[in-house]
C-alpha cells in the first residue's frame, strides 16, 4: 500500500460532501441499528469533523506515478493457473519482450507462461517454481513426496479469505500449512531473479533493480486488502524497497487487457461477432475454428518472443470514434473480471463507465466439477485419501484432465480419454477391495465409461456438462451487466484471458449477445494481460476516470442532537454529549473518480492531548451510509496519524486528512495545520 502522497495530482471536482452526508444521515437515522456502539466498545477516543469540510481542487494534470525515471518496465502476470513476465525498454515502448520459454510444458499449450505451482523442501525452503516444480514433484517417490510442500492454484485464497491478513495460511498438497505471504514472496522473488538475469544477459552487465519499474497484475474485483497483500509480498521479495513504493504499480487485469486491445490490428485478432470472413475464418461455420487458426498463428511465430506494438493507428482504432464504448471480459483461471470503457480521442485515454464486476467463475471451476464427478464415481472418502496419500499422482491426474479439457468443443462427437495413473487404480483396489471398472459400472454416471487401456472415456456431453455451471455464471453476469443503463450501445466485446480460448465459452457469449456487439478475441489471448500491463507501466495515466467499487468513509463523533440522533448512539465525555458511529463519507459506490482526485477532510481530536490519532476506515456496497454500525458496513482499514513532537497551542487542533482515489490503490497523507508539518500516515487494510 502506498503510504504517502506526493504533490496532489489530477483535476479535483468541487462538491460539498458534508452536505450530502448530512442529508443521507437524516434519511437513515430512523433505521439506525440499536446495536452496541463500535466506538464505545473499542474505547476509541474519537475524532470529530471541523466545519467546513471540503474537497481540495488542484488544476495540475500530471501523472500519478511520477518519480524516478526507469530504463525498463517489467510486468508480472501472476495468474491462478499460469504466470509469466514481459518487459519493454522505455526507449523502445513499441517492443514488448515476453519471458524466456521454460523447460518442460504440456502438448499444445504455449510455454511462454509457466504453471503457478511452487515447491518447498521438507524444511520449507524454496526449491522451484512452474514446470520445474511440477516435474520435480512428479518424479519424487510417493514416500518422499508427502514430506515436500507443493502448492498450486493458491492465488484465489486472497479473494476468498474474508479476513485476509499477513498471517493468512495456505494448505500444501500434503495438508501442511504455510504462511501465504511467504509463498507469494517466493514466487515474486523467482520472477525477479528470472527477469534480472535475462536483462543482464541482454545488457552484457549486471542490471540494476533500481532501474526497473515493476507492475503486478491483480483481478479488478479484488478488495483493497488483497491488493495490499500483493504489495507486501513484493516488499518481502525485494522487488522494490518499502521507502520507494512508486517503483511498483498494481495493475488491474481487465484494464491491462483493455489498454492492449486498443492497439490491435486485423492480423492480431479474430472477430467472431460478425458474419464476414476475417482472415479466412467464418464464425458461422465453427466457433472453435478461429482459435485453432490463432494457435497455428502463434505456433508459427513462436521463435520470436518480441511483440511489436504498432505505433501507428491500427485498423481497429480507425473504427473507434469519440465516446465509443466497449466491454473487456477477462476470463482467467480463478476469476472473470468485466470492465466497461469509453474511448476519449485523440489521445485514446480511457474512462471507466461502470465499476469493475465479476466473480470466481474462472476455469478452475471446471476442475472442481471434474473432482465432484470423481467423488460421485469413486466416493469422496477415497478421493480425499488419495489426494493426501498419493499427492503427486493426483497432480498427474489433473494434468491429464487439463489437456483433455482444452479439447472440449460444441461440435465434438468423439469421446475424450483421460488417463488414470496406475497408482490411482492400484490404491482404489486396496482401499475398496474391488476394481475401478466395477466402481464405474455401479455408479450409474451417464456418458462416462471405462477403457481397457486404463482410461476414463468421457462422452462430449459429459465433458460439456463440467463446463456448464461455470459458463452459466459468466453468461448470467454478462446478461445482468448489459441491462445496466451505463452499458448500452457497446461496440466491441473483447474476450481475453486463458479461458477465452474455450470454444464452448465463445459460443455461449455469441449466443447471449445475439449480434448486439462485435466479439473480438486477440491472438495469443493468454498473453494479452501481460502485454497490456507493460503498456500500463509505461503510461499509468492512460486510464483517466475510474468508478469507485465501494463507498468509503471514516467513523467520527458528531455533537449529539436531541431528536435527531438515536439515544443508543449517545456518548458523554467530559460533560459533552457526542453521537458515536457516524459514517463520514469520502467517496460513494460507483462514483466517477478522476485520476489523482483527492478528497480532503479536516478533523480535530475529541481529546486535545492525543499524540496518536487513530481513524478507522469503513466501506460498504451501499451508496448511502449513515452509521458504521449499519448492516453491510465493515472496517476495511486503519489510518494512524502520529502527531508526536508537533505540539500545538491551538485549542482545537486541525488535522487535514487527504485520501487520493482514481488509481488502482488508495493513497493518503495528513497535515497538522498548526505547524504546517506533514505527519506520518498509513492505511493498513490488512489489520482488522
Amino acid at each position: 500500500m502506498c503510504n504517502c502522497l506526493g504533490e496532489t495530482q489530477g483535476k479535483i471536482k468541487q462538491r460539498d460532501m458534508m452536505t450530502e452526508k448530512e442529508s443521507a444521515t437524516d434519511k437513515i437515522i430512523a433505521d439506525a441499528m440499536a446495536t452496541p456502539s463500535p466506538a464505545k466498545s473499542m474505547g476509541d477516543p474519537g475524532i470529530t469533523p471541523l466545519s467546513p469540510s471540503h474537497i481540495q481542487q488542484n488544476d495540475t494534470d500530471s501523472n500519478a506515478h511520477t518519480g524516478p525515471s526507469f530504463i525498463v518496465v517489467v510486468a508480472i502476470d501472476f495468474g491462478t493457473t499460469s504466470s509469466g513476465y514481459a518487459y519493454a525498454f522505455t526507449k523502445e515502448p513499441e517492443c514488448i519482450h515476453t519471458m524466456r520459454r521454460w523447460e518442460g510444458g504440456d502438448p499444445g499449450v504455449s510455454n511462454q507462461k509457466t504453471p503457478t505451482t511452487i515447491l518447498l523442501t521438507p524444511d520449507r525452503k524454496f526449491h522451484s517454481f512452474g514446470y520445474a516444480a511440477r516435474d520435480f514433484y512428479h518424479d519424487l517417490d510417493p514416500t518422499e513426496s508427502r514430506h515436500w510442500l507443493y502448492l498450486e492454484k493458491f492465488k484465489m485464497k486472497l479473494h476468498t479469505t474474508a479476513n485476509l491478513s499477513i498471517d493468512t495460511e495456505l494448505h500444501a498438497a500434503n495438508g501442511k500449512r504455510v504462511k501465504a505471504i511467504d509463498i507469494f514472496a517466493y514466487a515474486l522473488a523467482f520472477f525477479k531473479e528470472q527477469a534480472l538475469k535475462e536483462l543482464s544477459d541482454q545488457a552484457g552487465a549486471e542490471f540494476d533493480n533500481a532501474d526497473i519499474r515493476w507492475v503486478i497484475t491483480v483481478p479488478a474485483i479484488w478488495k483493497m486488502p488483497a491488493k495490499q497483500f500483493m504489495r507486501e509480498a513484493a516488499y518481502k521479495a525485494g522487488l522494490v524497497p518499502r521507502d520507494n513504493p512508486e517503483q511498483l504499480i498494481i495493475a488491474l487485469e481487465p484494464e491491462a487487457a483493455s489498454i492492449y486491445c486498443r492497439k490491435l490490428r486485423l492480423h492480431q485478432m479474430i472477430d467472431i461477432g460478425t458474419k464476414t470472413n476475417q482472415n479466412g475464418f467464418s464464425p458461422t461455420e465453427n466457433v472453435g475454428a478461429g482459435m485453432t487458426q490463432a494457435k497455428e498463428h502463434v505456433r508459427s511465430k513462436r521463435q520470436s518472443r518480441t511483440f511489436l506494438v504498432e505505433n501507428v493507428i491500427g485498423e481497429l482504432w480507425s473504427e473507434l470514434e469519440e465516446g465509443d464504448r466497449y466491454v473487456v471480459v477477462d476470463c482467467g483461471g480463478g476469476t472473470v473480471d468485466l470492465t466497461v470503457h469509453q474511448i476519449r480521442l485523440p489521445e485514446g485515454h480511457l474512462k471507466e463507465l461502470y465499476k469493475a464486476s465479476g466473480g470466481p467463475y474462472g476455469s478452475i471451476g471446471i476442475d472442481y466439477e471434474f473432482e465432484k464427478l470423481l467423488c460421485k464415481i469413486f466416493g469422496p472418502d477415497f478421493i480425499d485419501q488419495f489426494k493426501i496419500k498419493r499427492p503427486a499422482a493426483w497432480v498427474d491426474l489433473m494434468i491429464a484432465f487439463e489437456s483433455r479439457k482444452r479439447a472440449a468443443a460444441p461440435d465434438r462427437t468423439n469421446p475424450l480419454n483421460i488417463n488414470l495413473p496406475f497408482s490411482f487404480i492400484d490404491y482404489y483396489k486396496k482401499f475398496r477391495g474391488h476394481s475401478v471398472e466395477h466402481a464405474l459400472r455401479k455408479s450409474n454416471v451417464d456418458f462416462v465409461k471405462w477403457s481397457s487401456q486404463g482410461m476414463l472415456r468421457m462422452n462430449p456431453d459429459a465433458m460439456n456438462a463440467l463446463f456448464k455451471p461455470t459458463i452459466d455464471h459468466i453468461i448470467q453476469h454478462l446478461t445482468d451487466l448489459f441491462e445496466k443503463p451505463e452499458v448500452s450501445d457497446i461496440k466491441f466485446l473483447f474476450l481475453v484471458g486463458g479461458f477465452a480460448e474455450s470454444p464452448l465459452l465463445q459460443q455461449a457469449v455469441q449466443n447471449m449477445l445475439q449480434g448486439r456487439s462485435r466479439i473480438i478475441i486477440p491472438h495469443d489471448v493468454g498473453l494479452t494481460i501481460l502485454k497490456g500491463a507493460v503498456l500500463f507501466g509505461l503510461d499509468p495515466s492512460v486510464i483517466k476516470v475510474r468508478r469507485s467499487p465501494l463507498t468509503y468513509g471514516v467513523g467520527v463523533l458528531n455533537r449529539y442532537v436531541e431528536g435527531k440522533h438515536p439515544p443508543d448512539k449517545m456518548l458523554v465525555k467530559d460533560g459533552t454529549r457526542w453521537c458515536t458511529d457516524v459514517f463520514d463519507t469520502f467517496i460513494t459506490c460507483d462514483q466517477s473518480v478522476a485520476l489523482g482526485e483527492t478528497v480532503k477532510r479536516s478533523y480535530t481530536p475529541a481529546k486535545p492531548s492525543q499524540q496518536v490519532i487513530v481513524i478507522h476506515i469503513y466501506c460498504s456496497e451501499k451508496e448511502r451510509v449513515g452509521f458504521i454500525s449499519e448492516p453491510g458496513v465493515r472496517k476495511c482499514g486503519t489510518l494512524r496519524l502520529d502527531v508526536t513532537g508537533t505540539e500545538s497551542t491551538v485549542v482545537r487542533r486541525e488535522i487535514q486528512t487527504l485520501m487520493q482515489f482514481g488509481d488502482t490503490e488508495i493513497r493518503a497523507m495528513a497535515v497538522d495545520v498548526a505547524t504546517s508539518r506533514t505527519v506520518k500516515a498509513s492505511i493498513d487494510f490488512l489489520s482488522q
